[in-house]
Parts: C-alpha cells; structure tokens; sequence
C-alpha cells in the first residue's frame, strides 16, 4: 500500500486543514464545548467535505474511499483536535451497516449518513464487561414480527447527539446488532462531558420495540460485522491521535522559540531540543504502526487484523501519553492552565488509550488472537 498521498488526497487534507484553522479554531471548539452538545452546523461541514460519506459504499451515495484516505482525514481531524463524532459514526457505524444484507436499512442510513443529515454511533460496553464485545444483559426477543430489546449500555460515544444506535444484544442465544433510533420509546439516554472535551452517555432499553427490519445482522455475520467495525475505529483513532501528537509537537515548538530564559529562547538550550526530538521520534513510531494497521485492515484475515491493530493501539496510545506529558512539562506551569490549548491535547491523546479498549484489553486481545 502506497501512503504518499495522492493528488485527490492532498486537494482533500488541505481543505480539511484550511476548515480545521477557521471552525476548529481554540476559542471555538472550547465555545461548542460548553454549549454540552453536538453542534449540527460543523457536522454539515464535515458532510461538505466529504467525512461523512468518505467509507460510505458508492451505491450508497458515499465515496466508498481506500483505508489510506481514511488514513490520512483522521490524521488532519486529529491535527485540528475535531471533538464530532466521525469515528463512532462516519467509521464504526458505517462499516459495521455496511456488511449487513438488510439492504432496506443500508439504503436509508447509509444514504443518509454520507449526505450528512444522520449521525450514527455503536452501543456496545455494558456495566461491568470493561471492553468485552459479547453482550450478555442486553437481550432482545422475538414477537410480532419484530423485536423488543431491554438492558443498558454505558460510554455510549456521542450517544446523546446521535439519531440511531447500533445495539449489540443477545439473541436466541446469539450475538445480534440492532439498528435503534435514539428518538424511540423506552430509550433513555444519561449525557455527560468527557475528560477530552467530548460527550458520551450510558442508555437505558425499557422494552425498545423495533420491526424486523432493525435487524443488522445476527449470530457470527454479526460478530464479523462488529469486529471489523471496531478494528476500522481503531485504527481511525490512532491516526487521529497521530496528528494530534503532530500538532501538539508544533505548539511545544512554538512555545520554546518565544519563551526566554537567561537571555536567549528555550530552543536554544539542547537539554530541551533533545526532549523535542524524543517527542517527535515517539509521534513517528506511532504515525508507523498505524500505518500497518491500516494495512491490515485492507488484505489481512480478521484474526491477523486484530492482532495488528491491537498492536499499532498499544504503541499509539505509550507514544500519545509520552508526548503529551513532555509538551506539559516543556510548557511549565503554563502548561496545567486552562489558558493554553496544550491542555487541550494532552486531555485528548491521555483519554485516547481508554477509548474503544485500553492497553490491557489490547495486549490481551494480542495475544489471544490465533493466526495460524
């Protein structure tokens, strides 16, 4: 897989770029992040650039684009430190809808999605499994042609904001994904801030009825469905946390070029150019691992993909705490106010690593994972 971009690639990341200096300015992010929900104007802007639609199948109305172009978008919404939620819906949601055969329910939320007039996440994490995938007090029971699910679900990413739900429960013994409007009777969403400066909530299902036509997929099409889902956020995930580390990187820079100490800038000191460069060497293996999971995800079986995507999420997630605890200290005390946006990126590359399974889950996961 050739990473060097392509023409189509650097027109698309230097837009994105030029967006990300405007609308995901400093003072405008922290602005949507107190108003304590999604903001509909900047997904719109997202879906004019083509995010929402960008792995959208093309019969869909999406762009049905390459892992590497997924690749290098996430790269820039992490440069830009974008708090909306394209992985949980622009990737996750979508690809795990996309594998499905229920080409009703594909008609309508993919098109949908990629136009950027629906915003999707995946409920999945129940109370006291960690990051287990299996569901087991979510269930879901035949009747009437339909479907009636009861459970609960937590850290639902961007649950509050989203316009459906894929739910995982068990069904006549068997994992099954349920498409679930957040709008429907018996959903009750509980939203709340996130340390990084996004939103989550857990979800309570009171007897959901939906028609059969909510089914996604059940019993090892949906274990597929999802797994393939999770290892796409992943890897999205590390190269956003890539480019955040990146930017992170430059306002160390920025910040040791201006600020003076016994008569000449901090960069001139090399105790400290050598922790920048350390700094830079940790964002380059990370930016290298998520290369091989992306990778992974275009040729590889579903069991070498899990390994190597859980592997490239340990690296990102070491490198992501060292550079953001170096670009506090190198910044001082300055670094701990709420004045300077490094706080802002350290918060998002710290909470990283417990996004979609921490680094036990992942060694774990690593490990367990037969590829012969």
């Amino acid at each position: 897989m050739d990473f060097a971009y392509s023409e189509e690639q650097r027109m698309l990341t230097d837009s994105l770029r030029r967006v990300m200096v405007d609308t995901w300015a400093f003072d405008k992010r922290r602005a949507r992040f107190e108003a304590g929900k999604l903001d509909r104007g900047t997904w719109s802007q997202l879906a004019e650039l083509g995010v929402t639609g960008l792995m959208v199948p093309e019969q869909y109305g999406g762009f049905g684009e390459s892992t590497a172009t997924m690749l290098a978008v996430h790269m820039e919404l992490g440069y830009g430190l974008v708090a909306e939620p394209v992985i949980p819906s622009a990737v996750m949601a979508v690809t795990i809808l996309a594998e499905s055969d229920n080409e009703a329910l594909k008609n309508e939320w993919l098109s949908s999605h990629a136009e950027g007039q629906t915003v999707l996440t995946v409920a999945w994490q129940e109370s006291g499994e960690r990051y287990s995938t299996a569901p087991t007090a979510t269930q879901a029971q035949s009747k009437d042609g339909g479907y009636v699910i009861k459970g609960a679900k937590r850290h639902v990413w961007h649950a509050a904001g989203s316009d459906a739900m894929i739910v995982t429960a068990v069904l006549d013994g068997e994992m099954a994904l349920f498409l679930v409007p957040t709008s429907a009777q018996g959903v009750v969403v509980e939203d709340f801030p996130t340390f990084d400066q996004a939103r989550s909530g857990n979800v309570t299902l009171t007897d959901v009825a939906l028609d059969g036509s909510a089914l996604i997929a059940k019993g090892q099409a949906a274990e597929d469905a999802f797994a393939k889902g999770l290892d796409f956020a992943i890897t999205a995930l590390c190269a956003h946390a890539s480019g955040a580390m990146k930017r992170l990187i430059e306002i160390t820079t920025e910040y040791l070029k201006t600020r003076k100490q016994f008569g000449q800038p901090l960069i001139n000191f090399q105790a400290l150019q050598h922790r920048v460069a350390d700094m830079l060497i940790h964002q380059e293996m990370a930016v290298s691992h998520t290369y091989v999971a992306t990778m992974s995800l275009a040729g590889d079986t579903a069991a070498l993909r899990a390994r190597r995507v859980s592997m490239a999420k340990n690296e990102v997630s070491s490198a992501a705490r060292f550079v953001g605890e170096q670009a506090v200290q190198l910044h001082g005390g300055m670094g701990v106010t709420n004045e300077l946006e490094v706080g802002d990126f350290f918060k998002r590359l710290t909470f990283a690593e417990f996004l979609l399974g921490d680094s036990i889950f992942h060694q774990q996961r690593a490990l367990a994972v037969d590829v012969a």
